[in-house]
């Protein structure tokens, strides 16, 4: 069977579903959780040098799998009950992306504009 987003986040109600945990899983909770977790994910790069943030290997690797797989969850139970396509609105937000910060003038470009915004 192949797997996609929609399936996943389906499958991600029913687990809640099942343990009545829906009426917890309202947006304002789900993006708390979901902010512990992103913390959580930090933590695994806290005093690492740029180098060796980019040398994880062996279990610490699949720890920091689990936190990135903790946020993708908690960032679905919030697009479900909001009822946002995430798929349709990455696009969308790629295609903003591409006319505010055009790659002819980011390439080998070393700075952050303060001018841009989210």
């Amino acid at each position: 069977m192949t797997d996609t987003v929609q399936k996943l986040s389906d499958d991600l109600k029913q687990f809640a579903l099942d343990r009545d945990w829906e009426q917890y899983h309202i947006p304002k909770n789900l993006s708390m959780a979901l902010i512990a977790e992103a913390a959580e994910l930090v933590e695994h790069f806290q005093w690492l040098t740029p180098e060796e943030s980019q040398a994880v290997s062996g279990e610490k690797l699949k720890d920091i799998g689990y936190e990135m797989a903790d946020i993708f969850i908690y960032l679905l139970r919030i697009a479900e009950q909001l009822d946002i396509d995430l798929m349709k609105v990455t696009r969308e937000k790629m295609a903003i992306n591409e006319t505010r910060f055009p790659a002819a003038l980011e390439i080998n470009q070393n700075h952050k504009d303060n001018n841009y915004s989210s």
